[in-house]
């Protein structure tokens, strides 16, 4: 099949997808999209967002109409990498035998992943990173397509471990949930206080899965998008001699060149969900705040005058 008519056949799937995704979901389709922008361009995604607003229901649902192997974490103080990654244990022959953990599997979900110690989080971050993980000396493949989707609660800090800078850098975005309006929450209480369940039917395989990531990766882009991404990269250093007057005010760290990488990735993916075979910089723009979002450091000014990130990356454009 041709690469023009596989972006046809991606976009035919992807509009189901969302019906099927919509089913379960009510609104909430712009984090949605940022999802599976986020998978289909092979990468990880964090959401932040208070109790209740159906982040693990959201993951759920969408691995299932993906058709792809769902596992969730929940991440307490008290748990250690073989947790996650899995241990070796003497079988009745008294060999080691290495019993799999929750991380293999093709989507997992790290619910409250500030919640757990530096250690446990860095056992998590070869995984994300390397798509492999390490035991007891050996080294094991996770089943590909591999995507960590992290949940994070924005209100409690209580005995919390926040993650470093360079964790945060390994997810492709930051979503943010926000409160549902009015009328989708009068439909949320509507769907979920009834008898009535909602079947989601898997669309996707595997293969069909890994084929399309692929495909995001052969879409041409023309320099002068690959160029103004870069640019905009650089625009939020604050000590880069192109830096925005905002960002030399009320920024002490910039994005690194990994958010170039992926705001092309995530342009792609983009353009081509819309029904395009090349990004332009729209797409880019469309990406940027929830790549940027958590690459950024605020200074102390800028957190004393109420000024938002989103605020600041807007004012790249």
């Amino acid at each position: 099949m041709s690469d023009v008519a596989a972006v046809e056949q991606f976009v035919k799937k992807y509009k189901t997808l969302k019906s099927e995704v919509a089913k379960v979901i009510i609104g909430q389709d712009e984090v949605v999209e940022q999802i599976l922008i986020s998978i289909f361009s092979g990468g990880h995604a964090l959401l932040i967002g208070v109790p209740g607003l159906a982040k693990t229901l959201m993951v759920n649902t969408i691995s299932k109409a993906l058709g792809l192997e769902f596992k969730r974490i929940q991440f307490t103080p008290d748990l250690m990498p073989s947790d996650i990654l899995g241990s070796e244990i003497l079988d009745e022959t008294r060999h080691f035998k290495f019993i799999k953990g929750p991380v293999f599997s093709n989507i997992i979900l790290a619910d409250e992943i500030n919640r757990t110690p530096p250690k446990t989080q860095a056992a998590l971050l070869e995984a994300m990173q390397e798509r492999a993980v390490t035991v007891a000396g050996q080294h094991y493949k996770l089943q590909q397509p591999y995507f960590v989707l992290a949940t994070q609660n924005p209100i409690e800090q209580e005995g919390t471990y926040p993650l470093p800078e360079a964790q945060l850098d390994r997810f492709m975005f930051a979503i943010h949930l926000d409160y549902p309006t009015f009328q989708e929450e009068v439909d949320v209480v509507k769907a979920t206080t009834s008898d009535r369940q909602a079947e989601v039917n898997a669309l996707f395989t595997a293969e069909e899965i890994i084929g399309f990531q692929h495909l995001i990766r052969r879409i041409p882009v023309a320099d002068n998008v690959v160029e103004y991404a870069v640019r905009l990269v650089g625009k939020t250093r604050p000590n880069a001699s192109e830096a925005a007057t905002l960002v030399k005010q009320y920024i002490d760290w910039g994005a690194g060149p990994r958010a170039s990488q992926n705001l092309i990735l995530a342009a792609k993916t983009h353009a081509v969900l819309k029904g395009k075979f090349s990004p332009d910089m729209e797409d880019v723009q469309a990406v940027a705040t929830g790549i940027l979002r958590h690459r950024i450091i605020k200074n102390y000014k800028a957190e004393a005058e109420g000024i938002s990130i989103e605020e600041i990356i807007k004012s790249l454009f």
